[in-house]
This record gives structure tokens, sequence and C-alpha cells, in this order.
């Protein structure tokens, strides 16, 4: 088979998208949405041209993915157009093949559009529609050579997604998904501020960076409580965040308590917010959704294989996406799977470096494989053979 010189890789996310040619080192992280602010109402911001507004207080989100799959093609198309665009990341797609990722089990309608959209409009060459966990699994059975099994748990934006790799195969009658992502947890921290402090219901924007920049997973729930009911200085959980004012500081920042300057800044003081958030991710339960936590998933996942690979997947657990940036998340999911499975199996819980780009490095490393061709659909193939060749080529 013929090597391919340079993919264009699309790991189109709910939350965002992370686009770049395969020869580039990372991609470029741009957000999956069009946003209109208060300030700016004529000009809506498209991706990453959000951090040419002025003032982003009260932003106004309008994003193509609900509930993890693509539902407003409208938004959709002006982000790709943006992103192909000479003003982002150019993408030439008559001499480039292009690699882009969707959900698990994606509805066949939105598999056709999307088919469509990249044959008929962007006049794609060749094209292979995945799943952003199998360049998961690519990536790390190339790190890992040894890995029989790989277990991707994919934490995004919209759900959690748990789904076990046997010899490079998804299993699906193993795949589990949560209804708890960084959107939920984004949502239920507005919602916490907002009856204890402060209205911030319009303020996803700024929500969202208290979350990223504040937030972290307790490895004990209920030691973690005891520390935040203290009186400071023995309370070490509480912080001040310093709200961004849009002239002299662009995005808030955490502060000790002891900071004894005097104040002119809008601040919020977090305690027990700053764990009690991402302990959705454990139990859902805690606001009312009646699902499976992320370990009680796994261990559900896994039990759903065939028993001899049960050991393999244990020993092989990926995490990835944005919540897994969360500090303590990895120690915490491996304390519980730990104690939730049989002692005489390993537990491995591999967390890489960058979790937001690993799928986008895997579909890197695909593209130089030497059988990239036979995944891939061209042009001709298509429009000789119509959507009955992707159905078959691509495994969603």
């Amino acid at each position: 088979m013929m090597m391919v010189d340079n993919v264009y890789i699309l790991d189109n996310g709910a939350y965002t998208a992370k686009v770049e040619l395969s020869k580039a080192t990372t991609p470029r992280i741009i957000p999956n949405c069009i946003m209109k602010a208060k300030s700016e109402r004529r000009r809506p911001f498209i991706g990453d041209q959000v951090e040419e507004c002025r003032d982003a207080s009260g932003l106004f989100y309008l994003l193509p993915f609900q509930k993890g799959f693509l539902v407003n093609w409208d938004v959709q198309k002006n982000v790709w157009d943006y992103i192909f665009s000479k003003d982002c990341c150019y993408g030439n797609f008559s001499e480039t093949p292009l690699i882009v990722t969707e959900p698990y089990f994606n509805f066949p309608s939105v598999q056709e559009a999307m088919s469509e959209i990249f044959f008929e409009e962007y006049e794609c060459q060749s094209l292979l529609r995945i799943n952003a966990g199998d360049l998961c699994n690519y990536h790390y059975r190339k790190e890992h050579p040894d890995s029989l099994c790989c277990l991707v748990i994919d934490c995004g934006y919209s759900f959690t997604n748990i789904a076990p790799y046997i010899k490079d195969k998804k299993y699906k009658l193993g795949i589990r998904r949560i209804d708890v992502g960084g959107k939920v947890l984004t949502n239920h921290l507005k919602e916490v501020i907002s009856y204890r402090q402060l209205h911030v219901m319009d303020e996803t924007h700024v929500m969202n960076q208290v979350k990223e920049d504040a937030c972290y997973v307790a490895q004990d729930f209920m030691k973690e409580m005891e520390v935040a009911r203290q009186k400071y200085p023995e309370n070490t959980v509480a912080r001040d965040y310093v709200l961004p004012d849009y002239t002299s500081i662009r995005r808030g920042y955490l502060r000790e308590l002891s900071h004894t300057e005097p104040v002119e800044q809008q601040t919020l003081r977090l305690n027990n917010e700053r764990f009690a958030i991402p302990e959705l991710l454990f139990h859902p339960s805690d606001v009312g959704i009646s699902q499976m936590g992320i370990v009680e998933a796994v261990v559900d996942a896994v039990n759903a294989c065939p028993p001899e690979t049960h050991p393999h997947l244990y020993s092989n657990v990926l995490v990835v996406g944005g919540c897994a940036c969360f500090p303590g998340f990895r120690d915490r999911l491996y304390k519980d799977l730990r104690s939730a499975t049989p002692q005489e199996y390993d537990v491995n819980v591999y967390l890489p470096e960058n979790p937001v780009t690993y799928a986008w490095k895997g579909g890197a490393l695909l593209s130089r494989d030497p059988e990239f061709y036979s995944f891939v659909v061209t042009k001709e193939e298509f429009e000789e053979e119509g959507h009955n060749i992707c159905f078959e080529r691509f495994d969603i």
C-alpha cells in the first residue's frame, strides 16, 4: 500500500474541535460553537474568534451538538467553513485525505449527512469517519504494543463513554454511556454559585473557566467535607476566585484566603464546590441523574466482555477527554476501581500527558499506517456505491 504524505485530521468534539495536518506535532484546539456577546451584538464569534471579544461576560452559545449528537447543522457548517478557511487551518481536500471523528452509535441519518457534506460540498477525495475512541485505542496500542486489550474512558463535554477494545476491535456489547460530562458540571456549578452567592446563570463562559481553574477530584469525599467545614486556616480547601473584569483581567484566577491586599475586583468564595462538582462523575445520582457512576459503569462494561479478557481490560484502562484534566481524577479512579475489582486482577489507569489531544495524535499515527488507504472511502467509490460503502467500511 502506498504511504500518505499528509492527512487532515479533525477530531470533532462537542466542546472543542482538535484540528491540524498530520505533519504537525500538536493540533489547534478550536471551540466548536458560535458565540454572541451582549457587548457586540452584531458580530457572531466563530470558534477561537472569541479571543477577539472585548467583553466575554454574558456570552450566548450556539452549539452544534446536543446530548453528544450533531443536531444543528447550520452552526456546525459555519464552524467547519471557518476551520477549513485560510484564516484558520486551511484544508485542501482535493489533495489531502480527511479523518473526521464522530460519536459511538451515531445516527445513520447524521452519518449520511456528514459523508455528503465532505464529499460533495468540500470535495473531499478520500474520507475516513471514525470514533475518537478508535483513535485513542490505536494510539495506546502503539505506545503499549504488548497489550491485547484497552478500556477507553472518554470523559467528554456531553457525556462519558466507556468502550472496551479487544485486539483492536471495539466490543459493542460492552460500550456504556453516562449522561454526565463537562456541560453538566458547568451547569451545576452555575446553579450552586447562583444559589449561594451571585447570579451567574448567564455566565456560562466565565463559570466554565472557574470549573477548569478551581475544581479537583477528592480522594476521600467525606474527609474533604470535614476539612471544608472548618474555619480558616484549618480549612485548606477554601479559595477566592477573582472574576475577570475584561479591562485588566481577561481570565479569572484562584487566590489564597491569606491574601491581604485590598480587593477591588469581584470575587467568589469557593469552598466545597471545588470538589463536590467533579464528584458527579462518580455519583450522578447526587443531582438526580439515575445512572451509574464511572466506576460502576467500568465494572459493568468489563463484565459484558468475554471472561478471559477481564484481566487485560483492567490492566489497560485509558482515560481521555477534558474532564480527565481535573487534578486527582486518575488517582481517585484507580483507588475506586481497585476496591471494586477482584484482588487477583492488576488494575492500571493510564492518563496521557494531554488527554484532550490524545485522539488527534492517534489519528496522526494512523495516517502513517501502511494500510491507511484500505480504511478510507474515496470520492469515486462514494459516487459509484453511495452510502452503502461508508456503512460497510466505517464501523461506527
